[in-house]
């Protein structure tokens, strides 16, 4: 399965660069504990609040541009950062065998869209 979305923050793509990579940010509004290596081939591990817990390797660091993870299930998920006139475009793709990410983006209301 591939899931596809483009989504508009008024954010800087810095700061959303920062919700996207940084553990503490990524626990406010992703999982509820984060640890993330921020370098190809870093380690991820994501706990959620139910006991579910998922493993990742980051697959590919460009800051403020591109980010890329391979999910232990063989799942994967690439965040494109472009800046636009208003804040910051994200396309997201993600494949995965059931789990998806990209369809619970609206988890990311932490930065209102225009």
């Amino acid at each position: 399965m591939q899931v596809e979305r483009e989504v508009e923050f008024t954010a800087p793509p810095e700061e959303v660069w920062a919700a996207l990579t940084e553990a503490e940010r990524l626990e406010e509004w992703f999982a509820n504990d984060v640890e993330l290596d921020l370098r190809p081939g870093g380690a991820g591990i994501f706990r959620w609040a139910n006991g579910e817990e998922r493993r990742a390797v980051v697959e590919d660091v460009r800051p403020e541009e591109r980010f890329a993870i391979r999910w232990e299930d063989e799942g994967e998920v690439v965040f494109t950062i472009e800046p636009t006139e208003w804040g910051t475009r994200v396309r997201i793709v993600e494949s995965s065998p059931e789990w998806t990410t990209a369809l619970e983006l609206h988890a990311l209301a932490w930065v209102p869209a225009r």
